[in-house]
């Protein structure tokens, strides 16, 4: 195969990856599903999550498999530094996680308990690092893969990658809006979507001010 060929069905397998990842997660799916099958809706986040892990294989693949040399190497003193920086945004993934309902987000919590809708979601709430960002996990992610050393194949993923987060971020602040009201919409004036920046933060009492507002 060649380098070409091998680069295309790259951004060819993460674009389709995350269509189908963006299509099934999107609340028209999840009400087909739950109008054709009720019973089994209590299945449909666990579902969603292992068929995700099974489509992440073939782009992971290629990628790993791309037989290109490195496009360029950090000397070692950026190298030891971009290698802290991507431990410490493993360790953000891990801290912040603990701020997540996992059960919920995996979906086995949704096997003891059918939900009663699509939205069937516990009330808004805000990590340390949701001060900063709005979507942590997507930043956290979006810094794991630029401080890699690159070769084509893994510049091609993290361009694509980068192009997806944006997307699905906006994507997803949509969703919250429809969940949160106004609480969401004040949040989101203050706090920047995928990169924080200093000047725009909440402090711990605007964090309280805006999971005070209903609905």
């Amino acid at each position: 195969m060649s380098s070409s060929l091998h680069l295309s069905l790259l951004a060819l397998g993460w674009v389709a990856y995350g269509l189908t990842h963006s299509l099934l997660a999107s609340t028209a799916a999840k009400r087909w599903f739950k109008a054709r099958f009720p019973g089994y809706y209590r299945t449909y986040r666990l579902g969603y999550n292992l068929l995700a892990a099974i489509l992440l294989i073939p782009p992971l693949w290629l990628m790993i498999s791309y037989p290109g040399q490195s496009l360029w190497h950090w000397p070692m003193p950026v190298n030891w530094l971009l290698n802290g920086i991507t431990l410490l945004a493993v360790a953000g993934v891990l801290w912040t996680a603990r701020y997540y309902d996992i059960s919920e987000f995996l979906g086995t919590h949704q096997l003891r308990r059918q939900p009663a809708t699509v939205h069937d979601q516990g009330p808004m709430s805000l990590s340390p690092l949701h001060r900063w960002v709005r979507h942590p996990w997507y930043f956290l992610g979006l810094v794991i893969l630029w401080t890699r050393e690159m070769d084509a194949a893994l510049l091609t993923s993290a361009v694509v990658l980068t192009l997806y987060l944006a997307i699905g971020a906006r994507l997803e602040d949509n969703k919250l809006v429809t969940l949160y009201g106004e609480s969401y919409r004040r949040y989101r004036e203050k706090v920047p979507g995928l990169v924080p920046l200093p000047w725009r933060h909440l402090s711990r009492q605007d964090v309280v001010d805006i999971l005070k507002e209903r609905h």
